[in-house]
């Protein structure tokens, strides 16, 4: 019974509306997962909320130019303030990358554009990896044909929304014992590999 209040609270507090970050931000993040995210990000990018955008997640054969292609009127944006991560494996990863890219910049400040079910447990990660400083400014992306609001009726978005809690309860037990992401053996565990992967210098400039 607590497992389904919890599940039910779970949903209930996910975004149904997309709205435009209530303050801006030092640097923008954008979670791979879809494409959706990434135009969003980049449109935040180009409005001002914030002076670069990271990209993290990204699959070692996407180039700059492939993002360039789906998102041709924004070419600008992605030439001069997008930085690509190549590195991170899953949400434990995106936390670290994050938390790197924030202090190579100095940024204290970062909104987060990440797909509505998907961002509480991307907070529960975020808290964990960044300091009591740091603020996190979120940004929900509603992906097209996902009604959170009608879960029950369609079995796709139900089991979506199934695995995605059971995931952040893990997150959430997960965060109240280790001290470090980067050095969590149960990230390790979870991801079936540590959570940030190595990836070939000429591969990343041949890329970027």
């Amino acid at each position: 019974m607590a497992l389904g209040a919890g599940f039910l609270a779970f949903v209930a507090c996910l975004d149904r509306i997309e709205r435009t970050p209530a303050a801006r931000a030092d640097g923008i993040v954008a979670l791979t997962g879809g494409a959706q995210r990434i135009g969003d990000a980049i449109d935040l990018l180009a409005g001002g909320y914030g002076r670069r955008l990271l990209i993290t997640g990204v699959n070692e054969r996407t180039s700059r130019d492939e993002i360039t292609r789906l998102n041709p009127t924004q070419r600008h944006w992605i030439d001069c303030c997008v930085d690509l991560d190549y590195r991170a494996r899953n949400t434990i990863g995106n936390a670290i990358e994050t938390r790197r890219w924030m202090r190579e910049n100095r940024f204290s400040t970062v909104a987060v554009v990440t797909s509505n079910y998907h961002m509480p447990r991307t907070l529960i990660e975020l808290d964990h990896a960044l300091t009591g400083g740091d603020r996190i400014v979120p940004h929900p992306v509603i992906a097209e044909g996902f009604d959170a609001g009608r879960w029950w009726q369609h079995p796709g978005a139900a089991r979506l929304l199934a695995a995605e809690y059971v995931k952040f309860l893990a997150a959430w037990v997960r965060t109240r014992f280790e001290t470090d992401p980067e050095r969590s053996r149960a990230a390790i565990l979870i991801g079936r590999g540590k959570p940030v992967k190595m990836v070939a210098e000429p591969l990343m400039r041949r890329m970027n």
